[in-house]
């Protein structure tokens, strides 16, 4: 299991080991270059933190609560798909490491395990439901009641990705698909094939607008906006009804060369300030990043690819343990920071980046 950073560093390698080069690569590409994958990390490694001394750190709290549900952690396990390509119980395990951890959990539109049944793992801490819409409404309804109805407490809605990316890396080492891995929750349970897959190619698969945005948020379950890199952007979702927003560029996978998550944070968190929640994703790997980002104006992150390494080694023990690593680097950053609570995680302990 996971004992320090440098175990979590060969997580990735040994997952990599087990998985087919199909499966691997769908977690590990991006899009183009994969300038946007390699940025996201880096952009939070250049920021320097400033701590303070002679505070009193004896008694760390990470607890918090995300659209008013309290969780342990300010760290919340983003929506991937297709995990039944990574470990058979898929991401009703995933739900279960999560679940272990008191994290928040995002089942995507994607998933290969039925509502029903991620529903069954969840425990005190909130399962969302991610969604892509569909231009065609009825479906759209349909997803978004049978989520509800199986206790799936927020939408988490993707605006990123109106077609799908291009990468050089997944067609080198196309994803092995299996009639038996399907997305279950859609309609015709169609075999999971990922976005990358030549039929999705230059197809306008998901063309929200902001009435669509307006049209979901009055539906009676709080709306989340997942892709959102501009303020201007991010003020129009909260005006359209959205409750909080996700900083994210898809974790680099569908535009090259979109800014990090990290870059985009601050100006979006200062217009939100007190309108919405704000929540970040991409690159998350260390406390450190954490700490970085809940200074910088976010109210918890999401992280996807560790938790996917994790499930392919260790199935849902895999997800939990990671999970608890990077709780205990973020306990750990913080009392080296002289924080013993969130709030106390203010934009003065991190100095401006250094280019």
């Amino acid at each position: 299991m996971i004992t320090d950073s440098s175990e979590l560093d060969s997580l990735e390698a040994q997952a990599r080991a087990r998985l087919t080069p199909g499966a691997y690569a769908f977690i590990a590409a991006g899009a183009e270059d994969e300038i946007s994958v390699r940025d996201n990390v880096v952009a939070w490694q250049r920021l320097r933190l400033r701590p303070r001394v002679l505070r009193d750190i004896a008694s760390i709290d990470t607890s918090t609560t995300v659209l008013g549900a309290p969780v342990a952690t300010p760290i919340m396990v983003a929506p991937t798909g297709r995990h039944r390509n990574y470990h058979p119980e898929g991401e009703a395990a995933t739900a279960r490491g999560a679940a272990t951890a008191d994290a928040a959990f995002v089942l995507a539109t994607s998933s290969t395990v039925s509502f029903a049944d991620v529903a069954a793992e969840k425990r005190s801490a909130p399962q969302w439901f991610q969604l892509y819409m569909p231009p065609e409404r009825d479906v759209t309804e349909d997803l978004i009641d049978r989520a509800a109805a199986a206790g799936f407490q927020a939408l988490v809605v993707t605006v990123d990705q109106p077609v799908a990316g291009s990468s050089p890396r997944a067609r080198r080492d196309p994803l092995e698909v299996s009639p038996d891995v399907r997305h279950v929750n859609l309609a015709g349970q169609p075999i999971a094939r990922n976005a990358y897959d030549p039929s999705n190619q230059a197809v306008v698969r998901f063309p929200a607008t902001f009435r669509d945005l307006e049209w979901m948020a009055r539906r009676p379950i709080p709306v989340v906006v997942k892709g959102v890199l501009r303020a201007d952007d991010a003020v129009r979702c909260v005006e359209a009804g959205a409750r909080a927003v996700i900083v994210s560029n898809h974790g680099g996978r569908h535009l090259d060369t979109a800014m990090p998550s990290a870059e985009a944070l601050p100006e979006i968190a200062a217009a939100l300030a007190g309108k919405a929640e704000v929540y970040v994703d991409g690159g998350i790997r260390r406390g450190t990043d954490i700490v970085k980002a809940l200074a910088l104006g976010a109210d918890a992150v999401l992280v996807g690819r560790p938790p996917l390494w994790g499930l392919a080694v260790h199935g849902a023990d895999g997800v939990a343990a990671v999970l608890a690593h990077l709780r205990n680097e973020l306990v750990r950053t913080m009392a080296l920071c002289g924080a013993s609570r969130l709030d106390e995680l203010t934009a003065d302990l991190v100095a401006p980046p250094r280019y």
